[in-house]
C-alpha cells in the first residue's frame, strides 16, 4: 500500500482509557479528526462516549465513532448494528457527525472460517447502513485484513500497522488505505498517557469533502410572500443591527420552519445539542429565533445542530 505523506492530515482515536480529555488542546496540537469508541458487542457502551463526542465537536474537530465487533453469526451481527445505531442516535445519529461509523473487526473469537467472517461482516455493514443511512468504514489490523475478500473492497479501509518504515501490506480486498493507524503510543497535548495516532490519505479539506454526503445540509427555505427573492439567505440578521426587508423575510421563513419542528413531541435539550442551542439563542437576544421553555422535538434539536455546524450562528 501507499506510504504516508507530509501533506496528510492527522488524527487520533480514543476510548474510556484516555480518561478526561482537553479537546481544545488536542485541536490546538494539530489534530483535525478523531474516531471515538461508541459500543462493543450487543450491549456495551463506552462510558465516555457522549462526553467525548460533545467535547470534540465543540473544539471543531471532524468526528467519527467506532464499534468493536464481536458477532459470530448474522443474527448477532444485525443485533450489534442495531445497538450501535441506537447509541449513535444519542448524539444526533450518524448523519450528525462528519465521519462515517466504523466496524472495528480485529479478532475471531468464534474461530469462524474466512467465508463466515466475510458473511457476518457484510451482515453488520449492510444493516448499519440501512439503520443510519451512512456507508460505514472497516477498521482492522495489517495481518487480520487478509481474512477479508473482495466483497468488502467497496468499503474504505482504516488499517493498523505500527511502523515508521513498513507500509501496510496489499490485501485481497484493498490495495490502498484511507486511514492508517501508525502507532499506539502517540503523545498529544490534552491527553494523559499514550493515544493511537492516525493519518488520512489527504488534507483536512479533502477529508471533509470525502464524507460531506454523510452530513445533511439544512433545508433551503422558500419565500412565497416575496417571489422576486425565491431563495433568501438562511442566516438570521446580525445581533443588534436593524433588519432589512429581505432579512426579515428570510428570518420569518426560518422561524416558520423552526415552529413546525417544535410542534412535534417535546423533550429537554439533549447533551449533543446544547452547544448549538446556546449559540442560536445568543445570536440575537433582541429577536430570538425560538424559545425552548417547554422543550422541543428531536427533529428540532437536530435541525439547529446542523445549522450550527454550518456556521449559521457565528457573529
Amino acid at each position: 500500500m501507499q506510504t504516508r505523506s507530509s501533506g496528510n492530515t492527522q488524527g487520533i482515536d480514543v476510548s474510556r482509557y484516555q480518561g478526561n480529555i482537553d479537546w481544545a488542546k488536542v485541536k490546538a496540537s494539530g489534530m483535525t479528526f478523531v474516531f471515538i469508541k461508541a459500543t462493543e458487542g450487543q450491549t456495551y457502551t463506552d462510558p465516555n462516549y457522549q462526553k467525548n463526542v460533545t467535547g470534540a465537536l465543540a473544539a471543531g474537530m471532524l468526528v467519527g465513532t467506532y464499534h468493536f465487533f464481536r458477532a459470530t453469526s448474522t443474527d448477532g451481527a444485525k443485533a450489534e448494528a442495531a445497538h450501535y445505531a441506537n447509541t449513535l442516535n444519542k448524539v444526533g445519529g450518524a448523519k450528525a457527525l462528519q465521519l462515517p461509523p466504523v466496524m472495528d473487526y480485529e479478532n475471531n473469537p468464534g474461530n469462524l472460517s474466512k467465508a463466515q467472517m466475510n458473511t457476518v461482516a457484510k451482515a453488520f455493514l449492510t444493516e448499519l447502513q440501512r439503520l443510519t443511512g451512512v456507508k460505514p468504514i472497516i477498521y482492522t489490523g495489517n495481518s487480520f485484513a487478509r481474512n477479508f475478500d473482495t466483497s468488502l473492497s467497496s468499503y474504505d479501509l482504516w488499517i493498523a500497522r505500527y511502523s515508521n518504515t513498513r507500509v501496510p501490506e496489499d490485501q485481497p480486498a484493498w490495495k490502498r488505505w484511507t486511514f492508517w493507524q501508525y502507532t499506539d503510543s502517540g503523545k498529544v497535548n490534552g491527553i494523559s498517557g499514550n493515544v493511537d495516532m492516525n493519518e488520512f490519505e489527504g488534507t483536512a479539506a479533502e477529508l471533509r469533502a470525502r464524507y460531506a454526503a454523510a452530513t445533511p445540509k439544512p433545508p433551503e427555505p422558500s419565500n412565497p410572500t416575496n417571489p422576486s427573492h425565491p431563495n433568501p439567505p438562511t442566516e438570521p440578521p446580525k445581533g443588534g443591527e436593524p433588519m432589512t426587508a429581505e432579512e426579515k423575510a428570510a428570518f420569518d421563513v426560518l422561524k416558520s420552519q423552526v415552529d413546525k419542528l417544535q410542534a412535534r413531541q417535546q423533550m429537554e435539550v439533549p447533551v449533543w445539542a446544547k452547544a448549538a442551542v446556546d449559540a442560536a439563542l445568543a445570536y440575537d437576544t433582541k429577536n430570538p429565533l425560538f424559545s425552548i421553555d417547554n422543550g422541543a422535538s428531536y427533529d428540532f434539536y437536530r435541525f439547529i445542530t446542523v445549522m450550527h455546524r454550518r456556521g449559521l450562528f457565528k457573529k
